[in-house]
């Protein structure tokens, strides 16, 4: 691999890396239509889940809907921290950014053949490879311009591209079992997520831009509780059809959560105060949870849309369920990469409180109604228990 680098320095421009203390770092164009193409993703995903707690197969929609979410965010995810290190804008970079995106288009296609009786992984892989592809060219070519991280981004590249044979196997001895599927695939994950552990700690880590990284989380983190918006949505578009004051009721508890959910991600406090390696990894592999949490919020709205519908046989309770268990999920990922570092005293018991609160909603006969008050309770709370006071500096706990 490393014989690649003399002719990636004669055939591509140099990719020089960023300042990390650069001033007014912000999301750049093409990071926000990268943004736009992965919610296309996300959407199918989050679709697949809807169906399947719809029908009554939560289990294996929810086991499904995490391998899918979780093809998605990593390429996501590397992509991002990537770029907040290395983004020069040139047409290269641009040109293969774009073919990362249309890898993602293609999973986006291939996402519901997962979710079928007989689940077939070519095209999901496909595209997932076609990303990870790209993402090598682009390792490689930092490794050519940035000598102090060369051996960082030459495990990168060699680690990525040993993972996809791994992919390509996976994809070859189709079909099989649910459990060899699941097993093959968490064995995968593992290689995964390894790769930049290794990767970074060979040198200094690269100088990905701290405020950057957090844009781009937040930036995400919206789009997805978007889901949960466009369910709200679709249970007010039913009453047109039919009212029923349970359609009213599930669309304003949609837009409670989501917006109590945006409230306690967007606290004052910074999410990173550091660039310690096993601080970012914590924080930034655990917004898998949140993440896919929040898209899951949205999965269990429209089911809950369904059964009032009548297009559902499930229970009233285990749809309220679909909502309370991603929302009490949400919140204790959310205190796992933050509270538990930077809270003091009562305000680091608030979110799992109100995580267990959300969870004992629905049982006690308050419903989703009593979900979305725990929501939003846990909101004001959480505002008004702020882990830094103003004119106070952030803990830099590692």
């Amino acid at each position: 691999m490393a014989a690649l680098i003399p002719a990636l320095q004669n055939f591509m421009p140099p990719l020089r890396p960023r300042d990390p203390e650069e001033h007014h770092r912000a999301a750049t164009p093409l990071e926000l239509l990268f943004d736009l193409v992965s919610v296309i993703a996300v959407a199918s995903a989050a679709a697949g889940l809807h169906h399947g707690l719809s029908e009554g197969h939560a289990l294996e929609a929810t086991l499904t809907f995490g391998m899918a979410f979780f093809a998605i965010w990593w390429a996501w995810m590397n992509f991002t921290w990537f770029a907040s290190a290395y983004d020069n804008d040139d047409t290269t970079y641009r040109l293969l950014t774009m073919v990362i995106m249309a890898g993602s288009l293609i999973m986006a296609e291939g996402i519901p053949s997962l979710f079928s009786a007989t689940p077939d992984f070519t095209t999901v892989i496909i595209g997932y490879v076609l990303m990870r592809i790209a993402m090598v060219v682009l390792w490689l070519r930092a490794g050519c311009a940035d000598t102090a991280h060369r051996k960082t981004a030459i495990a990168y590249a060699i680690g990525i591209a040993l993972v996809q044979l791994y992919w390509v196997s996976f994809m070859l001895f189709q079909p099989l079992s649910s459990g060899i599927s699941y097993g093959m695939w968490a064995i995968g994950v593992l290689l995964e997520i390894s790769v930049p552990a290794i990767a970074e700690s060979l040198t200094s880590s690269t100088p990905w831009h701290r405020h950057h990284i957090m844009e781009r989380y937040g930036l995400l983190n919206i789009i997805v509780l978007g889901e949960t918006l466009l369910a709200g949505t679709l249970a007010l578009r039913e009453t047109v059809e039919h009212f029923d004051i349970m359609l009213v009721h599930t669309a304003l508890s949609a837009l409670v959560i989501v917006f109590s959910l945006w409230w306690v991600y967007f606290l004052p406090e910074e999410h990173l105060p550091t660039r310690s390696l096993r601080r970012a990894l914590i924080w930034g592999y655990g917004h898998f949870f949140i993440f896919a949490s929040g898209a899951a919020i949205g999965a269990g709205f429209a089911a809950l849309v369904d059964i009032i519908t009548h297009h559902s046989e499930i229970s009233v309770l285990a749809g309220d369920y679909a909502v309370a268990i991603p929302v009490a999920a949400y919140f204790l990922s959310l205190w796992m990469v933050r509270d538990r570092y930077i809270c003091k005293g009562i305000s680091i018991g608030v979110l799992p409180g109100f995580a267990l609160l959300a969870l004992l909603a629905p049982a006690l006969g308050l419903g989703l109604e009593g979900v979305a008050g725990a929501a939003a309770l846990a909101a004001i709370a959480r505002s008004r228990l702020q882990a830094v006071p103003a004119g106070h500096s952030i803990p830099q706990n590692n």
